[in-house]
């Protein structure tokens, strides 16, 4: 039977737990339902007891050290007031807590930092991407002040560092706006791709339940972009045939072998930078002549391994899985040849040709052997453009072999550079504007 005892500050400090039991309630006789829970462990919390709908029921109201007894009492006489118009105060209580838990979510949304969300974004998307997208999204956040391996020099901020610490929720079209006009006067090459990843970002941002409605739903508008950044102008820089003498000579006096032999091997197979970058031995077969090349756009194609390209290959060492190594890099491979690269143009006295150039340059020299356009972009990796090419035109390795070591002799030629003189026994078999060579190799060549 209930015993009721009307709650006051000195009967309810010295309520305890009665022995035997797991918690004990005391009731108060002033409020009725109003007891004073108390376990074993020698909590107490304040509770209501009454009956709705023909059952009984029980609610906690708060913790002794938070509720003083007017406040328990008077909650406990509005819970009452509840349950007598069939209300269930239980649902309300539930409500209340859901809507605080909402609050609560709401500032920790409107706290997240641009960074947190960027970095979810990554881990959410990167299945997706390449390898190459994957480093644009991480070099173009990066904070920089990270001493670079090899120099002694300290790294620089990614175009989008300096929106990594603010709030998500501060970025809206005036904030975009400021940030790109100050990143287009320095780089803008790398702030039109900073902004075209800020707003696919935002964009998934916006499609995500645990982001949506942070970032202003148009902060990144493209007339922002066409008002803020230079026109852009499709580069046209390509080494001219008088040029390729100075060029390839400049080249080949590189001290680091493996960025001189990375270089020619660029112009002479018309490959995009990373993908002859992350060549590996096993991508390279000296038996059967041929490279496989990690296309961005297949996933790998295979291209000739031409006389002068193989025998160039067989003089680097072997470090470790990458032909082109680099005992100073991380990643243990080649990263960033463009200084040697602008020194031997500077000697040769050629400006402004970029590495794309090169590609550029093989294509638009591979012209004057006369070698069929679909023969370059097969070699080159280039999309077929005509039906015919897409779905009838299957050339095999070794007819792309033959146009394509017509064209190594043709480049070579051009430099002047005889493939007896660099390495005895080599010549070059083929058909350059009307005058025969053959190409033949010692039994014992290019075999590793």
């Amino acid at each position: 039977m209930r015993k009721w005892k009307n709650f006051t500050a000195e009967r309810v400090a010295g309520f305890k737990c009665k022995a035997g039991r797991q918690q004990s309630i005391y009731w108060d006789g002033k409020t009725p339902g109003l007891g004073l829970r108390i376990t074993t462990a020698g909590s107490k919390s304040y509770i209501f007891e009454t009956r709705l709908h023909g059952r009984t029921f029980r609610v906690t109201i708060g913790d002794l050290r938070t509720w003083t007894i007017g406040k328990a009492q008077a909650e406990a006489r509005r819970i009452k007031a509840l349950s007598d118009q069939g209300i269930d105060p239980r649902l309300q209580q539930a409500q209340r807590r859901a809507e605080n838990e909402a609050q609560r979510n709401e500032v920790i949304r409107r706290d997240l930092k641009v960074a947190d969300a960027w970095n979810a974004y990554i881990r959410a998307r990167r299945p997706k991407w390449s390898a190459r997208h994957l480093a644009d999204h991480q070099n173009i956040a990066h904070l920089g002040g990270v001493k670079l391996a090899g120099r002694n020099q300290l790294s620089v901020a990614g175009a989008l560092a300096v929106l990594m610490p603010l709030k998500l929720a501060e970025i809206d079209s005036k904030r975009v706006k400021e940030w790109l006009r100050n990143e287009a006067e320095h780089r803008p090459t790398q702030a039109a791709l900073a902004f075209r990843l800020l707003r696919a970002f935002l964009n998934w941002c916006a499609d995500t339940s645990d982001y949506r409605g942070i970032a202003s739903a148009n902060a990144c508008q493209t007339r922002i972009a066409k008002d803020t950044l230079p026109k852009s102008v499709p580069k046209t820089d390509c080494l001219q045939r008088e040029q390729l003498p100075a060029w390839i000579a400049a080249v080949r006096s590189i001290n680091n072998p493996v960025i001189s032999v990375y270089l020619q091997t660029l112009l002479l197979t018309g490959s995009r930078r990373e993908e002859l970058a992350s060549l590996k031995w096993n991508d390279v077969d000296f038996q059967w002549q041929s490279l496989t090349i990690r296309d961005k756009v297949d996933g790998k194609r295979a291209i000739p391994l031409t006389p002068y390209v193989a025998f160039m290959l067989g003089t680097l060492p072997h470090r470790n899985e990458w032909v082109f190594s680099s005992p100073m890099a991380a990643s243990g491979r080649l990263q960033e040849p463009r200084i040697q690269h602008n020194q031997a143009c500077s000697v040769a006295g050629i400006n402004e040709l970029t590495l794309h150039g090169l590609r550029r340059s093989f294509a638009t020299l591979s012209e004057w052997v006369e070698c069929p356009v679909g023969m370059v972009a097969q070699i080159m990796g280039h999309k077929p453009s005509a039906t015919a090419e897409k779905h009838y035109k299957v050339r095999p390795l070794d007819l792309l072999r033959m146009w394509h070591t017509k064209i190594e002799s043709w480049f070579l030629e051009q430099a002047g550079i005889k493939l007896e003189d660099v390495q005895p026994g080599l010549r070059v078999v083929g058909t350059v504007r009307g005058n025969k060579r053959k190409t033949k190799r010692p039994a014992d060549e290019l075999h590793r």
